[in-house]
C-alpha cells in the first residue's frame, strides 16, 4: 500500500486530486465531486479539528470491535459501502475550497510524519499504529479518487 508519510506517494495522491474538476462525475455512488472532497476531509478534521463529537464509550467499543479492522487494514473498501453519519455530506460545497483543504491536510499529515501518528489515539478506534493510520488515510483517499476516475 502507498504511504501517506512519504513524499513520492503524496505527490502521486495530489496529482490525482489535481486531475479532478468541478464537473467530474463518479463512476459509482451518489456524491458529487465537491461532496466527495468534503467527505474525505472529515477523516482529517477528526485529527486536526475539534468539530466532530467523539463517540461515547459504548459506541467506541462497537466501532473498535466491528468497524476498526475494516478501516485500518490494507483490504480495499467495496464500492458503495456504508459510512458513518458524520461522513455523510448532503449540502452543496465549494469545489476549490474542499480541494485546497484536502491537499493542505495531506501535506500537514506528511509533514508531521509517522512518528507523530504512531501510538496516536483515533477519534473512533482508540490508539493506532503508524501503519494503521497510513492504511486508514490512504485507503480512504484511494477509494474515492478511484470512484471519480483519477
Amino acid at each position: 500500500m502507498n504511504n501517506v508519510f512519504t513524499q513520492v506517494d503524496i505527490v502521486e495522491i495530489i496529482k490525482r486530486i489535481n486531475k479532478l474538476e468541478s464537473t467530474t462525475k463518479p463512476l459509482w455512488g451518489k456524491m458529487t465531486v465537491e461532496q466527495m472532497l468534503a467527505h474525505c476531509n472529515v477523516a482529517y478534521e477528526m485529527v486536526y479539528e475539534d468539530k466532530h463529537q467523539k463517540p461515547n464509550f459504548v459506541l467506541k467499543f462497537i466501532l473498535k470491535s466491528l468497524v476498526k479492522n475494516k478501516v485500518v487494514t490494507d483490504v480495499p473498501y467495496p464500492r458503495s459501502s456504508n459510512t458513518a453519519p458524520q461522513f455523510i455530506i448532503k449540502d452543496t460545497r465549494d469545489f476549490k475550497i474542499e480541494k485546497d483543504r484536502l491537499v493542505n491536510y495531506i501535506n500537514k499529515t506528511k509533514q508531521l510524519g509517522e512518528s507523530y501518528f504512531d501510538g496516536k489515539e483515533s477519534h473512533s478506534f482508540g490508539v493506532l499504529t503508524k501503519n494503521e493510520w497510513n492504511n486508514m488515510f490512504y485507503k480512504h483517499l484511494n477509494h474515492h479518487l478511484t470512484q471519480f476516475g483519477v
